[in-house]
């Protein structure tokens, strides 16, 4: 995995060139290169940077595979798609979402009342906007407002009771009535962890006699020309096209009997989101196994085939595919602050005038390992390395002699590693395993990767300089939480290998990719740890603008976010201060001060890095 699965996750969007990540676009800056200016402004911690050239990659290719499938199929409807502000509502995504998208009327979809309101604010004139999720009297009655105010927007009911409710607030009101959908339950379920989104127990949807009643009740209210959506959704990340192909015939058949009952306006199937986006880096394991050719065309093909033997006209498709809009466009940088085998590090060695015979050895074995004999002189340093141990249980040697035989082994061990990198054998291999460094990063897995900590999703993360040499440390990374679950484990059977680099000499900076979906809006402020500070980069022909600065809120802001009053909090500070009898005016003057700078700071480690 020298190129840490570029090949595999990446689309093209990275590339690796004189030992660094750069973006595969216009001037194709490095990553390193924009780290490096937005942290030469004294911001420490992790940074989000988001690159809205992606998010536009994506509609345009999303867009560009369903026409070619209608074109190619001779389908008679059009394609639509709208962004489901659940999977990130920051201002900077949603704003790339809705720029990005006009020229191809993207619309947004929303599952809440703020969100709704976000929706009406944001959504440009004519797109669509289409709302899910469980609603009162008060949420429908601001999609009557929606729709009064000119926007296209259509409601999904998810029970008899919402549709109830539409009905009530129709009667009552004389405000435009929204577009309705019928969110349906399928039989049909799909597969990887949201499989449950799909199939009888799902948590939404209407079963076929309530979906009888649905149009019963809409005749009744003179209200059947409003319904105009068939809305299914079998799970996030969809792992296996299969499902989906079973879902769309079952989906398509509903469509096309609701049209034979009279449901003459019926004119859109909504197949929800659930388009895969790839997470992992090796070979052996992905994340999907479908494109996004295969995605559209089997979209297209099977409902066209569906209407055509029920003799229904083809309705227009809708997809809900925010994931893969969006989560290639934001990467997370975070600094390694430390590597936990540092005390092996030669320079640490302390001979005495004289040493036990087996450290001599030890000595001679590290000084004249080669390629020709690494292997040989790295079994006598392992036998060797035992020896020592038994001796100093046995009061043999101190703890001074231990120390230089760890050390030695630890360097010897990884000298082989490197000699024999392009060759490794068995035993080497188990050996890099074995011989785990720890990373400390300067980050929160449960604020910036939640969702690697709750549900195991794995995120593509590689080192984004230093890529002119071969890593070969088999690495597990911390995060600075005081928690033991903030850690990514060593997984040899996914294995992560990073450099051996000297932090006290060198920056080394990990990227954490594909991390612009549900991650930030589900982060979780453990140990009060804030949310990155965020930049959106926007790359030209002759190199890119740093815009839209977010600083991650400081230590007052977000004591503050979770109930405290900051002003007590800092009163009582300053006044223990003041009431201190150990320092003089000056230096309570000058501690004051450096107090204040503290609280105006967010709470991720400041070092050198």
């Amino acid at each position: 995995m020298n190129n840490f699965g570029l090949n595999i996750w990446a689309n093209k969007n990275f590339i690796i060139e004189d030992g660094e990540v750069r973006l595969n676009y216009k001037s194709m800056p490095s990553l390193l290169e924009i780290t490096s200016k937005i942290r030469s402004n004294d911001v420490k911690g992790p940074i989000i940077l988001r690159f809205p050239h992606l998010v536009k990659r994506q509609i345009k290719t999303l867009y560009n595979y369903f026409d070619k499938a209608i074109e190619e199929n001779n389908y008679q409807g059009s394609f639509n798609a709208v962004f489901p502000l659940k999977v990130n509502q920051f201002p900077a995504v949603v704003e790339a979402v809705t720029s990005q998208g006009a020229k191809y009327n993207y619309g947004l979809e929303a599952g809440s009342k703020a969100e709704l309101i976000l929706a009406m604010a944001k959504t440009p004139d004519g797109t669509n906007i289409t709302v899910n999720g469980f609603k009162d009297e008060e949420m429908l009655t601001l999609s009557f407002i929606a729709a009064q105010s000119g926007q296209n927007i259509t409601v999904t009911i998810e029970g008899l009771n919402e549709l109830e409710t539409i009905i009530n607030v129709a009667s009552k009101c004389s405000l435009k009535v929204p577009n309705i959908g019928i969110r349906v339950r399928l039989h049909s379920a799909g597969s990887g962890i949201w499989a449950k989104s799909g199939g009888m127990d799902a948590k939404f949807g209407l079963t076929s006699t309530e979906i009888i009643e649905a149009v019963k009740l809409l005749k009744d209210a003179n209200l059947l020309d409003k319904l105009r959506m068939i809305h299914f959704h079998i799970g996030s990340q969809m792992a296996d096209i299969a499902p989906l192909k079973k879902a769309l015939r079952e989906a398509g058949n509903i469509y096309a009997e609701l049209k034979k009952m009279g449901a003459d306006s019926l004119s859109s199937i909504n197949i929800g989101g659930g388009l895969a986006v790839e997470y992992d880096q090796h070979e052996k394991a992905h994340a999907r196994n479908y494109s996004i050719d295969e995605f559209s065309s089997s979209v297209v093909f099977l409902l066209g085939e569906i209407m055509n033997a029920k003799g229904v006209e083809h309705p227009d498709i809708f997809t809900e595919s925010g994931r893969f809009i969006v989560a290639s466009h934001a990467v997370l940088i975070t600094p390694v602050l430390e590597l936990f085998s540092q005390d092996y590090h030669e320079k640490l060695l302390n001979f005495k005038e004289t040493n036990p015979p087996l450290i001599e050895e030890l000595r001679e074995l590290n000084r004249l390992l080669n390629n020709a004999n690494c292997i040989e002189y790295l079994h006598d340093a392992l036998d060797h390395m035992e020896s020592l141990f038994t001796l100093f249980d046995l009061g043999y040697i101190d703890l001074q002699d231990r120390s230089n035989a760890e050390i030695l082994v630890h360097n010897i061990i990884k000298k082989a590693l490197y000699l024999k990198s392009a060759n490794p054998t068995n035993e080497l291999e188990q050996l890099q395993t074995q011989l785990q460094e720890r990373y400390l990063i300067n980050a929160s897995i449960f604020q910036s990767l939640p969702d690697y900590w709750g549900l195991g999703q794995h995120f593509p993360v590689m080192p984004i300089h230093h890529l002119n040499t071969t890593p070969l440390r088999a690495a597990s990374l911390w995060d600075i939480t005081c928690d033991s679950d903030g850690e990514i484990g060593f997984n040899p059977e996914k294995p992560l290998y990073l450099h051996d680099v000297n932090i006290d000499e060198d920056d080394y900076f990990l990227g954490f990719f594909n991390v612009g979906a549900y991650q930030e809006t589900l982060g979780m402020n453990h140990n009060l740890f804030t949310h990155p500070n965020e930049y959106t980069v926007e790359i030209s022909d002759t190199g890119y603008e740093i815009k839209n600065a977010v600083e991650s809120k400081n230590i007052l802001e977000i004591l503050n976010s979770i109930g405290y009053d900051t002003q007590k909090i800092v009163n009582k500070l300053k006044s223990d201060l003041e009431k201190s009898t150990f320092i003089t005016k000056k230096e309570k003057s000058d501690t004051l001060t450096k107090l204040e700078t503290f609280l105006s700071q967010n709470g991720y480690l400041r070092t050198t890095n």
